[in-house]
């Protein structure tokens, strides 16, 4: 039952960090939508921003977990690209997931506590290897034909996925970030979209 609590507190948690922000939700939020008392909230966690830490940390070993998925289960890494940015395309249609939290935080860095800064950093890093990782295999298979340099690539990629969930958003259009990561994918892709 306890860790039934904790994970009911992450997943609202990252529900609110979502919709809000770091500054914009507070134990009371969590608690209303979990229908538990503030101090149950602090007895799992006893900071906000160790709780956004454990939110980050689950986040990315889900994402890693689906990366390490990718990597077993598909052999061309241009089609491993397509089928990660697809994951985040269904999410945001299908509302269960309509913005990365590293990124939404990563929006938020300078004012975010020492801690989080860190977890929103390391999930970066994470994106950067196995993007790069997953770009030099594709040099390597000749899958994809890369115009800048894996780093650059790399960094493009995660801009426009990132980017392409804030558009979606704004708009309110999955058709934006669809269209804006299978162009930044076709560019450098002999698997197009």
């Amino acid at each position: 039952m306890q860790n039934d609590t904790a994970e009911r507190i992450l997943d609202a948690a990252n529900a609110l960090l979502v919709d809000r922000g770091y500054s914009a939700f507070s134990y009371a939020d969590i608690a209303a939508t979990v229908n538990i008392r503030k101090a149950s909230i602090h007895h799992h966690f006893p900071t906000k921003a160790g709780l956004v830490v454990a939110v980050l940390r689950r986040h990315r070993e889900r994402i890693s977990q689906g990366m390490e998925a990718l990597d077993a289960e598909i052999d061309n890494p241009a089609v491993r690209i397509k089928n990660y940015l697809k994951y985040w395309e269904e999410c945001i249609e299908g509302k269960t997931v309509s913005f990365c939290i590293g990124a939404l935080l990563g929006a938020e860095l300078p004012s975010l506590p020492v801690e989080v800064q860190a977890e929103v950093q390391l999930h970066f890093s994470l994106l950067t290897a196995w993007f790069e990782k997953t770009l030099k295999s594709g040099c390597k298979s000749r899958t994809l034909t890369l115009q800048e340099s894996v780093a650059t690539e790399a960094q493009l990629l995660i801009a426009v996925m990132h980017g392409g969930m804030l558009s979606a958003r704004a708009t309110k259009n999955v058709k934006v970030f669809r269209s804006v990561t299978h162009a930044a994918l076709d560019r450098i892709s002999l698997v197009h979209s």
